[in-house]
């Protein structure tokens, strides 16, 4: 198996590119990260050349964070503010050479908030689609995000099914997937079409995945037998030094 760590919780404490330097160092194959936006894109491309590193994935911008809002492209009226944050990640990414943009739907209900999501994903294929970028939704468990829009599989892939593009895939996240609906082994295998990137913490604490009540040798396993070898999104909360927490890389 091969690796990505995610920088949004991984060496969090550090600089971005000073993270994509101690991901390498711990022997991680790739990156992501969650909104890095404050860090030039000079910055973020010379780290990533000196490792040889890709960034894998980044999220649109969550709106007015301390207003209480994560994420605006299901929001009925934000059209434009959603809009926009759907350009500024497109062209954040095109910059630093990343295949994947997850765009954040937001807290919100019902028909018109579906309406909207599909309405502003389709913008978002249609603009990414030129450079190759893959758009990716996740839906999100309800103990973390309550109120977010997304949070089922099956709601994304109707929401997938509507929007009716090539370059619209969802974001796997075993964590967030085991919370709101269990049975990873037998989702994994029935979604893997679908599937634009998976991520990985323990379950319920989302720590290291070397603890909790999932079995990940066996998720890894089945996720190889399937032929999937992207690099897997190590999307969890170190509680304390990330170094400290990588024994479970040399398990797998």
């Amino acid at each position: 198996m091969s690796f990505s760590a995610n920088l949004g919780f991984l060496w969090a404490d550090r600089p971005l590119p000073e993270a994509i330097r101690a991901a390498k160092a711990a022997g991680f194959d790739a990156v992501e990260c969650h909104w890095p936006y404050d860090v030039p894109t000079e910055a973020v491309t010379a780290a990533l050349q000196e490792t040889g590193l890709r960034m894998l994935g980044l999220n649109t911008r969550r709106g007015d964070v301390a207003g209480g809002e994560n994420g605006l492209s299901a929001l009925p009226g934000r059209e434009e503010d959603a809009r926009a944050a759907i350009d500024e990640a497109i062209a954040y990414a095109v910059t630093i050479n990343t295949p994947n943009i997850h765009v954040m739907a937001g807290f919100t209900e019902g028909r018109d908030a579906h309406e909207t999501f599909v309405e502003n994903l389709r913008y978002a294929c249609e603009k990414a689609a030129p450079y190759g970028i893959t758009i990716l939704i996740e839906p999100l468990n309800r103990y973390d995000a309550p109120g977010y829009f997304l949070t089922t599989t099956d709601q994304a892939l109707a929401v997938i099914a509507d929007v009716g593009t090539t370059n619209l895939k969802l974001m796997f996240d075993c964590y967030h997937v085991q919370l709101m609906e269990g049975d990873l082994t037998h989702r994994i295998e029935a979604l893997l079409p679908s599937i634009g990137h998976i991520q990985f913490a323990s379950v319920p604490d989302r720590g290291a995945p070397d603890n909790g009540e999932v079995n990940y040798a066996h998720i890894f396993s089945t996720i190889a037998r399937l032929g999937y070898d992207a690099p897997l999104g190590a999307e969890y909360k170190p509680g304390g030094g990330t170094d400290a927490t990588l024994s479970w890389m040399n398990d797998t």
